[in-house]
């Protein structure tokens, strides 16, 4: 990335920017729905994602799937699946983004902390889904 300078925004690169632009938006109902999994599930299912195709929609992507994936690509993987094994779900939200042929890791840490944003948010880890399932796809279509 060039700083100062406008490029042309690739078709490949804009679902990047609008995931960006959604999680700004979105990142207190995101730490809610990140802990209410954590409750339901632990990371016994694995890692929190977005797949983007064909439409948003949360799915879990398995541990022994991401280290695959990183067999694949050459290792490219290892920050993501390093990021991963020291998740810290009371402070942090970690979420890995799936668009066409590309991933995007989506990792801060929420202010407040995610059991605090899942009480505030006061709604189900079902509501959740499918609100910011919804929005994202809003988001996406503008």
């Amino acid at each position: 990335m060039i700083f100062g300078t406008t490029q042309p925004e690739s078709p490949e690169n804009k679902w990047r920017r609008q995931l960006d632009q959604f999680i700004k938006t979105h990142q207190q109902e995101l730490a809610a729905l990140a802990w209410g999994l954590w409750l339901e599930n632990g990371d016994s299912k694995g890692t929190i994602g977005i797949d983007l195709q064909p439409k948003p929609h949360f799915v879990y992507c398995p541990q022994e799937a991401v280290e695959n994936l990183n067999l694949k690509v050459e290792n490219r993987l290892q920050e993501i699946l390093g990021i991963v094994a020291h998740y810290q779900p009371e402070m942090e939200v970690v979420m890995i983004a799936i668009g066409k042929d590309q991933i995007k890791l989506i990792h801060f840490e929420s202010q407040p902390a995610p059991p605090v944003c899942f009480e505030q948010v006061g709604k189900d880890v079902d509501s959740l889904l499918e609100m910011l399932e919804q929005r994202l796809s809003e988001q996406l279509q503008g």
